[in-house]
């Protein structure tokens, strides 16, 4: 089957194509508007130098190669119950665990940098970005005491007196997604709907499935046409017998 017979098929059953799509649509944006809790971000950033002690001496190449290959280690260091475990027991208004902030903290690293990031997600922004500031300062402090080096700064601090928007749920993404999957599954099902039907519909179909030439077809009548075609001929019969009257008084 070519595609105008794919288009046609699809055409035939455009109805359903539409209702399923706009259902979906709607439904998914109403769900993101109204039934999501929205989710906030806040982040801060570490940096990476050279140690307390060498500070003053020129920064050369392998100091900076040093602090760049170091960072794979402290990101996973960050992740331990051994640093958690210290954010969790210093602020328990979190009323979070060290296995519940290793979850919840996510860091990252661009490539050939010496800075890390530290982002959460929470329904309220505050404790977001209360929990990534509290992590960044106690690995700052316990760092040292880990790897005998000390060589961590703080960028910046996640802000809690901001209104930031939340990154999720994103309403017009959601929409477009809805949109697109709702019109793929629609016309998979209206292909599996003519796949399934074997009716015989037009001589074209008695060619195709039987091979047989068509000699005749009857027309399917609708009721209308019926009782429109009774009226017509009451009429033409009232006629006719209206001239056979003045036919015979004529005579």
């Amino acid at each position: 089957m070519d595609l105008r017979g794919y288009v046609k098929i699809i055409k035939k059953r455009i109805w359903l194509l539409l209702a399923i799509v706009l259902f979906s649509s709607v439904a998914s944006g109403v769900v993101s508007f109204f039934f999501l809790t929205p989710i906030y971000e806040a982040s801060t950033k570490l940096i990476v130098n050279k140690p307390a002690e060498a500070v003053g001496q020129q920064l050369n190449i392998n100091d900076v190669t040093f602090n760049i290959q170091v960072i794979n280690t402290y990101k996973e260091v960050i992740k331990t119950h051994y640093i958690m475990g210290i954010v969790a027991a210093e602020y328990p208004q979190f009323g979070l665990t060290s296995s519940e902030l290793i979850e919840k903290v996510k860091v990252s690293s661009v490539n050939n940098t010496q800075v890390m990031t530290l982002v959460a997600q929470d329904k309220d922004y505050v404790k977001a970005a209360n929990i990534v500031n509290a992590v960044s300062k106690v690995f700052q402090r316990e760092i040292p005491k880990v790897m005998k080096v000390d060589n961590v700064s703080i960028l910046n601090e996640a802000s809690v007196n901001v209104q930031p928007a939340p990154v999720k749920p994103n309403p017009v993404l959601n929409v477009a997604i809805s949109f697109v999957v709702s019109m793929m599954a629609a016309v998979g099902l209206i292909l599996l709907l003519e796949y399934l039907d074997d009716t015989i519909r037009t001589e074209a179909d008695v060619e195709q499935y039987l091979g047989l030439p068509t000699l005749s077809a009857i027309m399917k009548i609708k009721d209308e046409d019926l009782a429109k075609s009774s009226r017509k001929t009451e009429s033409i019969a009232k006629v006719g017998d209206k001239k056979h009257v003045n036919a015979t008084t004529s005579n």
